[in-house]
């Protein structure tokens, strides 16, 4: 949204980036544990094998390199493996096929596949992801709360930076779930789904005059590392399964390194290190 990088006005020389689902949020996990696993494992009766399948989804969006995929790219990667491992899955390659050339991952785009196709598992693909928005439309409130040590690090980070919110989420979502805990008020800007990618984003606030190394990405997803790097910033991993401790290390050590000019080299390269092979990959 062109109009919000238009109104938003640089208050430092330095620029924390922090995700939210995952990152910043404890929402994540809950939100493919209680909707996308289970809502794929109906919509395909796949309940003879239930917990086998449950568990890769798992490893698949959350636990590995592929954590924070499109949950469209997840799919069609759960369905394959569970057509070589279990039953057959009709018109899989189809979807398949969308999902590599698709220029856009979406409920809409899907719709307008199925106009054309009019497949059976396009078709069970949509009403998937209808259900799964569905069911995380009815998670309770309190069950989406932001990790421990997060409004600590957002307000000393807003002391010393400017803040902005970079997430591939709903707007409204995100707007609600940080408003609900009070951590909006850390923030100078939201950039949500609707304002483009997280590598667009970091790229469109830079041109507010930030040079690369007063810039700083905090994710929990190898998609913000990349956008980070496209943009030659700094990188700080918020480890899944260990994102209190991040947050803590966050205080005490990234940000005033961040700010003293110290971040870069040795430290940069062990955070990279620790976050590639917290996700399996050393």
């Amino acid at each position: 949204m062109a109009d919000r990088f238009m109104a938003y006005t640089k208050r430092s020389d330095f620029l924390v980036c922090v995700d939210s689902d995952g990152c910043a949020m404890d929402t994540m996990d809950i939100k493919h544990i209680r909707c996308f696993g289970p809502c794929m494992v109906e919509e395909w009766g796949l309940e003879e094998w239930r917990e086998e399948i449950l568990n890769r989804w798992n490893e698949i969006n959350l636990y590995t390199m592929t954590r924070g995929v499109n949950r469209y790219k997840g799919l069609a990667m759960a369905l394959s493996e569970i057509r070589e491992k279990y039953c057959g899955i009709e018109d899989l390659d189809v979807l398949k096929k969308w999902v590599e050339e698709s220029p856009e991952l979406s409920n809409g785009a899907l719709e307008r596949a199925i106009e054309e196709h009019g497949s059976i598992c396009l078709k069970k693909a949509l009403s998937w992801s209808i259900k799964v928005n569905q069911s995380i439309d009815r998670l309770p409130q309190e069950d989406k709360r932001p990790f421990d040590g997060v409004a600590q690090a957002l307000e000393k980070a807003h002391r010393d930076a400017d803040v902005a919110i970079v997430s591939s989420a709903n707007l409204g979502a995100v707007l609600d779930e940080w408003d609900l805990y009070g951590l909006l008020e850390y923030t100078d800007v939201v950039l949500a789904q609707d304002a483009g990618s997280k590598a667009f984003c970091i790229g469109e606030l830079m041109k507010r005059g930030y040079a690369p190394d007063h810039v700083l990405m905090c994710g929990d997803a190898p998609g913000d590392l990349d956008a980070a790097e496209k943009n030659g910033v700094y990188y700080y991993p918020i480890l899944v399964r260990h994102e209190k401790e991040s947050w803590e290390e966050f205080v005490s050590q990234a940000l005033p390194r961040f700010v003293a000019g110290t971040y870069g080299g040795e430290y940069q390269q062990e955070k990279r290190r620790q976050f590639l092979e917290n996700l399996g990959q050393s």
